[in-house]
């Protein structure tokens, strides 16, 4: 397996951070609700942060090390690593070789039709040595310079969402008709507003639930609260203008931060580092290609 992983591992996309920048990341295109990248670090890569999508991927080359819920962990060439919605790590290379992966971020908003009402599967270790999964996942992170067809993604989901299943440490439970759907409703109306402010009153409204019940219902569908889920989708849309290559400050603003400072704040503890040292790596490949 490990032969065939790098073989696969270093066509198209991945040439290109090999030629880059010591430390590089480079994303792909996607369909809406998922990103796919492939990056290259040495030491220390991301500081503790959480974000509200899936983050699945594979290792490529030397060792990669994060802590995760409360403990060390570390995955190998070939091994599988998957991280819960909002649960806290860090990330980075644990020899002096480096490191080299491809990941999958993806939103929990897709994995729920393929679930049948039931609650996100929750793998505890956080890496996984599975060949079947692995392979699953290369289906989709082998060709990242290739846009992902419609058909591909739904049964790629299927497939993905049983090796989650598989793993997971409990059955799965049951979420309620009506917690499904007031959290989709709400969830709609944020993503209809990502530019302005969003009151509690609007999603009473919008769903006919009270905010407290509504907080509950959503964190069971999506792992994360509204306010998170809106910060989080602002983000995501920074990260795109960051890879048009448009300044900063105007990124802020674009994006529904109230200023550059607090975007600064929100896009590190979403993704472990400032937007400065994301555009950096993000261009820095681009430029070597």
């Amino acid at each position: 397996m490990s032969f065939e992983l790098d073989r696969q591992a270093f066509e198209g996309l991945g040439r290109l951070c090999a030629d880059a920048a010591e430390n590089c990341i480079i994303s792909a295109p996607d369909p809406a609700g998922m990103e796919r990248i492939e990056a290259r670090f040495h030491g220390s890569a991301f500081d503790p942060h959480r974000h509200d999508t899936y983050a699945i991927g594979v290792t490529l080359r030397g060792v990669q090390t994060f802590r995760y819920r409360g403990a060390a962990r570390l995955s190998l060439p070939g091994q599988v690593i998957v991280l819960h919605p909002d649960e806290l790590h860090d990330g980075g290379a644990g020899t002096e070789e480096g490191l080299r992966y491809r990941m999958l971020y993806l939103e929990p908003s897709l994995m729920l039709d393929c679930l049948g009402g039931t609650a996100l599967p929750f793998v505890g270790d956080g890496v996984v040595t599975d060949d079947a999964f692995c392979a699953t996942l290369l289906s989709a992170l082998g060709p990242l310079e290739q846009e992902l067809d419609e058909l591909f993604v739904d049964d790629f989901l299927a497939q993905l969402m049983q090796s989650l299943a598989r793993h997971a440490g409990q059955p799965a439970k049951p979420i309620a008709g009506t917690a499904r759907r007031a959290a989709a409703l709400a969830r709609e109306y944020l993503t209809e507003n990502l530019d302005r402010p969003v009151r509690s009153d609007e999603l009473e409204a919008v769903t006919g639930l009270d905010r407290y019940a509504l907080s509950r219902h959503f964190r069971a569908a999506f792992s994360t609260s509204p306010h998170r889920f809106l910060v989080m989708r602002r983000l995501q849309r920074a990260r795109r203008m960051i890879a048009a290559g448009e300044p900063l400050a105007q990124i802020a603003i674009e994006a529904g931060f109230s200023d550059q400072s607090h975007f600064n704040r929100q896009f590190k503890k979403a993704f472990g580092m400032t937007p400065g040292r994301w555009s950096s790596l993000i261009h820095g490949a681009a430029a070597a290609a």
